[in-house]
């Protein structure tokens, strides 16, 4: 929904006591009072406790008792009990209303505190990558989904180490604070290890370890390591579970690099027979590698399709890294015409 179409739902809900109110003192001057409709103007305050603060209730809840002692006047409702029970009704209503309004604002004011400390502990978690690392430019982007999810297990990070520029992205399975917790022990293993580590089997098999060690069993994580090699052009991964990462070639071809085989998922490795083996692939001057989630490629429209990525890989071609990764992004966004049902994550490398 966009900002405008929220407004004008907001304006709608807004107008609704008002209106119910208006229309029912209408029809009760058209129908008479005969049809009874008078204790009907209580709706007014109902919805205003529902939809508004509580002191807008209480302005609502006013105007519906003098619409009520009017249209009662006019009626002629109060030389019998019938006008003093619609008030009383509208009163009651009233109470009621203002009562739900103060627990819908503090459950709202607390969810507000709740999704702030949320987000400062994402941004902790996730913090900026640097914009250059080695002869490398980086971008990141990071879409956060619906409330419900809003903190994930989605995380990246990119280390200039002595054995060349070493990334990270992943998912870790399920969402809330526990997925922090496994995602926050991944990244400080590798931030740790990755400038000790002399190759990615080793640098996994170390990660591997801190997973165990944090989730017991019960949780593990998809993630891709990447390893990239300014001298000779290439790039080294080794895929844990991930999705292939997309090469966009300097000429707008596009090729995913697909493992020879699949490592587990970080946290998975006891059932495996061998340990994971990386795989090299060029990676040259004018080509682009990005790293993703599935908040990407499963972000789906209204019809039930697909992102598609390899599709959208010509948003890429802006000359500044962060400018593309936002096209791409907006275009996720635009595809999905809501918010996303997952975290979205994706880093970009380009060679400056």
């Amino acid at each position: 929904m966009s900002t405008a179409e929220r407004e004008d739902a907001r304006l709608l809900l807004s107008s609704l006591p008002v209106v119910v109110m208006a229309v029912v003192a209408a029809v009760d001057l058209t129908a008479g009072p005969e049809v009874g409709l008078l204790p009907m103007v209580s709706l007014g305050p109902a919805f205003a406790g529902l939809i508004g603060t509580w002191r807008r209730t209480v302005c609502i809840g006013v105007v519906a008792l003098l619409v009520c002692v009017m249209l009662g006047a006019y009626d002629g409702l109060f030389e019998t009990r019938r006008g003093f029970t619609a008030m009383v009704s509208v009163a009651g209503v009233t109470l009621a209303g203002v009562i739900a309004a103060v627990m819908r604002g503090r459950r709202e004011a607390e969810l507000a505190s709740v999704r702030s400390i949320a987000e400062v502990a994402q941004r902790v978690l996730l913090r900026p990558v640097p914009r250059s690392a080695g002869m490398l430019r980086v971008a990141v982007s990071y879409t956060s989904a619906v409330a419900e999810a809003r903190i994930g297990g989605d995380l990246y990070e990119v280390v200039a180490s002595p054995f060349g520029v070493r990334v990270i992205v992943g998912d870790v399975q399920g969402k809330g604070l526990a997925a922090v917790e496994t995602a926050a022990a991944v990244l400080g293993a590798f931030r740790e290890a990755a400038d000790d580590e002399p190759d990615l089997s080793a640098l996994a098999a170390r990660l591997e370890r801190r997973v165990d060690r944090e989730a017991n069993g019960e949780r593990f994580v998809t993630a891709v390591l990447a390893e990239v090699h300014a001298d000779d052009r290439s790039v080294v991964l080794l895929n844990c579970g991930h999705l292939a990462p997309m090469l966009v070639h300097g000429d707008g071809s596009v090729d995913f690099l697909h493992p020879p085989a699949y490592a587990l998922p970080l946290g998975l490795g006891m059932y495996a027979d061998e340990p994971a083996h990386p795989y090299r692939a060029g990676f040259d001057e004018g080509d682009q590698l990005l790293l993703y989630t599935d908040g990407v490629t499963e972000a789906r429209d209204a019809h039930g399709a697909f992102y598609p990525l390899e599709k959208r890989a010509a948003l890429l071609e802006n000359s500044e890294a962060d400018a593309a990764l936002e096209a791409l992004r907006a275009d996720v966004v635009r595809h999905v015409a809501g918010p996303l049902h997952d975290d979205a994550a994706m880093l970009l490398l380009r060679y400056r």
